[in-house]
Protein backbone atom coordinates (compact mmCIF):
# COMPACT_ATOMS: atom_id res chain seq x y z
CA UNK A 1 0.00 0.00 0.00
CA UNK A 2 0.71 3.57 -0.88
CA UNK A 3 2.59 5.75 1.98
CA UNK A 4 4.06 9.29 2.30
CA UNK A 5 6.85 10.80 4.07
CA UNK A 6 6.26 12.71 7.83
CA UNK A 7 8.04 15.07 10.33
CA UNK A 8 7.27 13.57 13.84
CA UNK A 9 5.81 16.86 15.92
CA UNK A 10 5.44 15.20 19.03
CA UNK A 11 2.55 13.02 21.39
CA UNK A 12 -0.79 14.11 23.08
CA UNK A 13 -3.87 12.95 24.47
CA UNK A 14 -7.29 13.06 22.70
CA UNK A 15 -10.99 11.96 23.34
CA UNK A 16 -12.61 10.05 21.97
CA UNK A 17 -16.39 10.39 21.12
CA UNK A 18 -17.46 7.95 23.64
CA UNK A 19 -15.18 10.22 26.78
CA UNK A 20 -11.83 7.84 26.60
CA UNK A 21 -8.80 9.14 26.43
CA UNK A 22 -6.37 8.04 23.22
CA UNK A 23 -2.98 8.38 23.52
CA UNK A 24 -1.87 9.68 20.03
CA UNK A 25 1.31 11.04 18.10
CA UNK A 26 0.98 13.86 16.12
CA UNK A 27 2.36 13.95 12.66
CA UNK A 28 3.12 16.36 9.78
CA UNK A 29 2.38 13.90 6.78
CA UNK A 30 3.62 15.56 3.58
CA UNK A 31 2.74 17.57 1.48
CA UNK A 32 5.38 15.53 -0.70
CA UNK A 33 6.09 16.00 -4.22
CA UNK A 34 7.19 13.45 -7.10
CA UNK A 35 10.58 14.02 -8.07
CA UNK A 36 11.58 11.22 -10.17
CA UNK A 37 8.99 8.30 -11.78
CA UNK A 38 10.68 4.27 -12.42
CA UNK A 39 9.29 2.65 -15.00
CA UNK A 40 9.85 -1.07 -15.95
CA UNK A 41 10.91 0.37 -19.65
CA UNK A 42 13.49 2.36 -18.08
CA UNK A 43 14.96 0.91 -14.65
CA UNK A 44 12.76 -2.47 -14.18
CA UNK A 45 11.01 -1.82 -11.76
CA UNK A 46 8.08 0.81 -10.71
CA UNK A 47 8.40 3.17 -8.29
CA UNK A 48 7.77 7.01 -7.52
CA UNK A 49 10.55 8.80 -5.50
CA UNK A 50 8.96 11.54 -2.99
CA UNK A 51 10.62 14.35 -1.93
CA UNK A 52 9.92 16.37 1.63
CA UNK A 53 11.01 19.60 3.79
CA UNK A 54 13.45 21.83 2.37
CA UNK A 55 17.46 22.42 2.53
CA UNK A 56 19.31 25.21 1.36
CA UNK A 57 20.72 24.76 -2.66
CA UNK A 58 24.33 25.51 -1.35
CA UNK A 59 23.97 22.45 0.52
CA UNK A 60 22.50 20.31 -2.65
CA UNK A 61 24.69 19.07 -5.07
CA UNK A 62 25.10 20.95 -8.08
CA UNK A 63 23.73 18.05 -10.98
CA UNK A 64 20.71 17.62 -8.09
CA UNK A 65 20.12 21.00 -8.18
CA UNK A 66 19.93 21.09 -12.04
CA UNK A 67 17.57 18.79 -12.09
CA UNK A 68 15.30 19.95 -9.23
CA UNK A 69 15.57 23.78 -11.32
CA UNK A 70 14.42 21.63 -14.37
CA UNK A 71 11.64 20.98 -13.26
CA UNK A 72 10.50 23.89 -10.86
CA UNK A 73 11.11 21.57 -7.89
CA UNK A 74 12.74 22.87 -4.59
CA UNK A 75 15.49 21.06 -3.48
CA UNK A 76 13.85 18.64 -0.20
CA UNK A 77 15.18 17.92 3.06
CA UNK A 78 14.83 14.02 2.07
CA UNK A 79 14.58 12.01 -0.78
CA UNK A 80 12.56 8.61 -0.50
CA UNK A 81 11.55 6.20 -3.20
CA UNK A 82 7.95 3.70 -2.81
CA UNK A 83 7.44 0.95 -4.89
CA UNK A 84 3.53 0.55 -3.67
CA UNK A 85 2.52 3.10 -6.49
CA UNK A 86 0.90 2.61 -9.46
CA UNK A 87 3.94 4.96 -11.15
CA UNK A 88 1.63 5.09 -14.64
CA UNK A 89 -0.60 7.88 -12.87
CA UNK A 90 1.67 9.85 -11.63
CA UNK A 91 4.29 12.70 -13.17
CA UNK A 92 7.02 14.59 -11.89
CA UNK A 93 5.68 17.61 -9.54
CA UNK A 94 2.78 15.92 -8.71
CA UNK A 95 2.09 16.58 -4.54
CA UNK A 96 0.33 13.96 -2.30
CA UNK A 97 -0.90 15.36 0.71
CA UNK A 98 -2.43 13.41 4.22
CA UNK A 99 -5.83 13.16 2.63
CA UNK A 100 -4.16 9.74 0.93
CA UNK A 101 -4.90 8.70 5.01
CA UNK A 102 -8.12 8.10 6.20
CA UNK A 103 -9.81 7.59 9.88
CA UNK A 104 -9.34 3.82 11.07
CA UNK A 105 -7.01 2.84 8.80
CA UNK A 106 -4.06 0.64 9.97
CA UNK A 107 -0.81 2.05 9.32
CA UNK A 108 3.20 1.19 10.13
CA UNK A 109 5.87 3.94 10.72
CA UNK A 110 9.32 3.94 10.11
CA UNK A 111 11.62 5.97 11.73
CA UNK A 112 15.19 6.20 13.62
CA UNK A 113 15.23 5.56 17.29
CA UNK A 114 16.34 8.24 19.75
CA UNK A 115 20.01 8.30 20.15
CA UNK A 116 21.52 7.97 23.88
CA UNK A 117 25.11 8.13 22.79
CA UNK A 118 28.01 6.36 24.27
CA UNK A 119 26.06 4.20 27.68
CA UNK A 120 28.07 1.30 30.09
CA UNK A 121 26.44 -2.11 30.07
CA UNK A 122 23.97 -1.55 32.77
CA UNK A 123 21.71 1.18 30.44
CA UNK A 124 22.66 -0.62 27.54
CA UNK A 125 22.56 -4.44 28.03
CA UNK A 126 20.35 -3.80 31.99
CA UNK A 127 23.34 -5.63 33.55
CA UNK A 128 22.87 -5.81 37.44
CA UNK A 129 26.35 -4.29 38.37
CA UNK A 130 28.95 -6.26 39.78
CA UNK A 131 28.39 -8.02 43.41
CA UNK A 132 25.91 -5.13 44.11
CA UNK A 133 26.28 -2.76 47.16
CA UNK A 134 27.16 -5.46 49.86
CA UNK A 135 30.59 -6.67 48.87
CA UNK A 136 32.54 -4.07 49.91
CA UNK A 137 32.82 -3.13 45.67
CA UNK A 138 32.88 0.34 46.51
CA UNK A 139 34.36 1.15 42.41
CA UNK A 140 32.55 -1.68 40.78
CA UNK A 141 29.04 -0.99 40.85
CA UNK A 142 28.41 -0.23 37.46
CA UNK A 143 30.95 -2.48 35.58
CA UNK A 144 30.88 -5.54 33.81
CA UNK A 145 32.95 -7.96 34.81
CA UNK A 146 35.22 -10.38 33.01
CA UNK A 147 34.36 -10.79 29.52
CA UNK A 148 36.89 -13.74 28.43
CA UNK A 149 38.75 -16.59 29.70
CA UNK A 150 42.62 -16.18 30.27
CA UNK A 151 44.16 -19.98 29.11
CA UNK A 152 40.81 -20.48 26.78
CA UNK A 153 39.62 -19.59 24.65
CA UNK A 154 42.55 -16.36 25.01
CA UNK A 155 40.07 -14.21 23.08
CA UNK A 156 37.05 -12.20 23.48
CA UNK A 157 33.85 -13.47 21.91
CA UNK A 158 32.78 -11.66 18.84
CA UNK A 159 29.19 -9.78 19.80
CA UNK A 160 30.21 -9.74 23.61
CA UNK A 161 27.96 -6.83 25.28
CA UNK A 162 29.95 -4.18 26.29
CA UNK A 163 29.82 -0.40 26.40
CA UNK A 164 28.91 1.58 23.54
CA UNK A 165 26.53 3.43 21.28
CA UNK A 166 23.23 2.99 22.43
CA UNK A 167 20.27 4.34 20.31
CA UNK A 168 19.34 5.47 16.39
CA UNK A 169 18.51 2.33 14.89
CA UNK A 170 16.11 1.87 12.50
CA UNK A 171 12.85 0.70 13.90
CA UNK A 172 9.36 -0.07 12.58
CA UNK A 173 6.02 0.13 14.10
CA UNK A 174 3.09 -2.08 12.95
CA UNK A 175 -0.63 -2.30 13.03
CA UNK A 176 -0.76 1.64 14.16
CA UNK A 177 -4.49 3.16 13.95
CA UNK A 178 -5.40 6.26 12.31
CA UNK A 179 -7.70 8.26 15.21
CA UNK A 180 -7.34 11.81 13.50
CA UNK A 181 -6.93 13.66 9.97
CA UNK A 182 -6.56 17.30 9.74
CA UNK A 183 -6.36 17.76 5.94
CA UNK A 184 -6.03 21.56 5.39
CA UNK A 185 -2.73 21.34 7.84
CA UNK A 186 -1.37 18.11 6.95
CA UNK A 187 -1.86 16.15 10.38
CA UNK A 188 -2.24 12.64 10.91
CA UNK A 189 -2.99 11.35 14.43
CA UNK A 190 -1.96 7.65 15.02
CA UNK A 191 -2.58 5.79 18.48
CA UNK A 192 0.54 4.89 20.02
CA UNK A 193 4.34 6.13 20.13
CA UNK A 194 5.88 5.94 16.46
CA UNK A 195 10.07 5.84 16.45
CA UNK A 196 12.11 8.80 16.79
CA UNK A 197 13.04 12.31 18.48
CA UNK A 198 10.71 15.15 17.79
CA UNK A 199 11.14 16.88 14.41
CA UNK A 200 12.93 13.42 12.93
CA UNK A 201 11.53 12.22 9.85
CA UNK A 202 9.14 9.40 9.48
CA UNK A 203 7.93 7.07 6.82
CA UNK A 204 4.08 6.02 7.33
CA UNK A 205 2.48 3.26 5.01
CA UNK A 206 -1.11 2.03 5.11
Amino acid sequence: MPGLLAKKLGMTNIFSEDGQIIPVTVLEVGPCNVYAVKTKEKDGYEAIQLGFGQKKEKRTGKPQLEYFKKHGLKAPQVLKEFKNYDAAQYKIGDELKADLFQIGDKVKVSGKSKGKGFQGVMRRHNFGGVGGTTHGQSDRLRAPGSVGASSYPSRVFKGQRMAGRMGYENRTISSLKVVKVIADKNIVMVKGAVPGSINSIVEINK
